[in-house]
């Protein structure tokens, strides 16, 4: 009898900046102004790379992308919060476009699944959405 195999959750979702100063930028957002722990960090310059622990997940951010992607499939990242207008204010206070102001939202779904939310674009145009649910 074969053993079952398990996704246990996503271990981290990587961000590649174009050079040390998308990079400085981008870990400056997420690690002092999204106060996300610093888990390890390597190399330098251009070859730079950190890794955050959100506690569920990993953002795993490099200096070493040439090219900026298009969106593709990824839509946006969902971040688990306690409090999505105190993200939106510190996001805003530090000068970053907010796309949608917190809003009630309830999923039509069985149950219904109610949440407040909010977007906003990230230092590398990433959207990320804050999301608690209520």
């Amino acid at each position: 009898m074969s053993e079952k195999k398990k996704i246990n959750g996503f271990h981290h979702i990587a961000l590649k900046c174009r050079g040390k100063e998308e990079f400085d930028k981008t870990v400056e957002f997420y690690r002092d102004i999204l106060a996300v722990p610093v888990a390890r960090t390597w190399g330098e310059g251009d070859s730079s790379g950190i890794m955050l622990d959100t506690g569920t997940g990993i953002f795993e951010i490099t200096a070493s992308g040439n090219d900026r992607l298009g969106q593709g499939a990824l839509r946006h990242l969902a971040l688990d919060v306690d409090d999505t207008d105190a993200w939106v204010e510190a996001v805003r206070k530090a000068g970053y476009e907010i796309t949608m102001e917190p809003t009630d939202i309830c999923i039509k779904s069985d149950p219904p699944y109610p949440a407040r939310i909010a977007f906003c674009i990230g230092p590398v145009g990433e959207e990320i959405e804050f999301f608690c649910v209520k």
